[in-house]
């Protein structure tokens, strides 16, 4: 992947090529950064322009060997390791042709996606023990064409106590020419230790400009509609995307969210079990994405009341739910709602029990709904 097909970030792509050419080229460094701001793309682009044969000024050639065997994601001295299910496979070899797939398809996906792509169960994966030998095997070989050695780690805050502790002494001792990109959206989901080893390259989130230019170039969006989908995403390419099209997964949070108000507004403590019961049982990943759509919900309901509809940003579907729905959502609970729902988010991503987690929170939407 050539910088050029990574959304924005001018600045970080200029410091990234310098590090390259004046040959300072920490040893281990980590993206770190949402999946949406092209963490996986920027780190695919960086090693790209390592590898090439032929730099220029501000990219890779994209068409020596080393170029198109990088563009492939075969090339003989690139490794990549990434999250499995256990049960499906231990080590990322079991899933490498998967993987290539999704990254063929659109290097701009996150944890969900991935685990959608590769397991039909859904299944939280992990970066285990069996991977972190597997990842020490691979660079005590030698360099296939002379050059570095490269270990990609997608979504290093997945990897286990265990398989983390394995790793540190490679990481503060690497064999000769060895690099490591570790990516995460989340330095406090990592042990200190991995931390201190690294070199830190943030990804911030892609510009608005940028976003609305791609969204107008590359989806035929309009220029006022580009606008507002880079607006209400925040820089993240992956919630724009989920905008442009009518996903299932999108149904399926609003259908949830519609049926969690109605059933704490009747103050029905058996469905209040049952819905709780029900998003218990999914990943955490779709509890994650479900919570942080409910967030946006409020904060539409919030915006109907006060600005005319001029402000809000939401399907026909949503806005015929809105229209009934808003009027609950005022100041006496609006502060209630956003900081219960992202406290649920915070610990989700910390393996709170779901269960518990869901239960807990219809009854405080059921107590925060009769505020208004």
């Amino acid at each position: 992947m050539r910088f050029s097909e990574v959304i924005g970030h001018s600045e970080l792509k200029k410091d990234l090529i310098k590090e390259v050419n004046q040959e300072k080229i920490s040893h281990a460094q980590l993206f770190l950064g949402k999946p949406g701001h092209g963490v996986l793309p920027m780190a695919l682009g960086f090693v790209q322009y390592l590898f090439c044969d032929n730099k220029q000024t501000d990219d890779s050639c994209g068409e020596c060997p080393s170029c198109r065997k990088v563009q492939k994601l075969q090339h003989p001295d690139l490794h990549f390791s990434f999250p499995t299910v256990q049960s499906i496979s231990n080590t990322a070899d079991g899933l490498i042709s998967e993987w290539r797939e999704m990254i063929d398809e659109n290097p701009y996906f996150d944890l969900n996606g991935w685990i959608k792509f590769m397991d039909p169960k859904e299944r939280r994966p992990i970066i285990g023990k069996d991977e972190s030998q597997e990842i020490i095997k691979k660079l005590n070989l030698r360099s296939y064409e002379g050059g570095f050695k490269v270990m990609l780690i997608w979504m290093a805050e997945e990897m286990n106590q265990s398989s983390a502790n394995k790793l540190l002494k490679v990481l503060e001792e690497p064999p000769g020419n060895t690099l490591f990109i570790l990516m995460a959206e989340s330095e406090d989901l990592m042990l200190q230790t991995i931390l201190s080893r690294t070199q830190k390259v943030r990804i911030p989130r892609i510009k608005l400009d940028d976003l609305s230019a791609y969204l107008r170039e590359q989806k035929n969006q309009s220029t006022g509609n580009a606008d507002s989908i880079a607006a209400r995403v925040d820089g993240d390419l992956i919630e724009a995307m989920e905008f442009l099209g009518d996903h299932h997964e999108q149904d399926e949070n609003r259908e949830r969210f519609i049926q969690l108000m109605r059933v704490c507004y009747k103050k029905n403590v058996l469905d209040m079990m049952d819905w709780a019961e029900g998003i218990g049982g999914k990943s955490r990943e779709f509890q994650k994405v479900f919570l942080k759509y409910a967030l946006h919900m409020f904060r539409q309901s919030l915006l109907k009341n006060y600005t005319d509809d001029i402000l809000i940003r939401v399907s026909e579907e949503e806005a015929d739910f809105l229209e009934k729905f808003a009027r609950f959502i005022t100041g006496n609970n609006i502060q209630n709602f956003l900081e219960t729902f992202s406290d649920a988010h915070y610990h989700i991503e910390r393996n709170a029990n779901p269960k518990i987690l869901f239960t807990q929170l219809c009854f405080e939407v059921m107590r925060y709904i009769h505020k208004a």
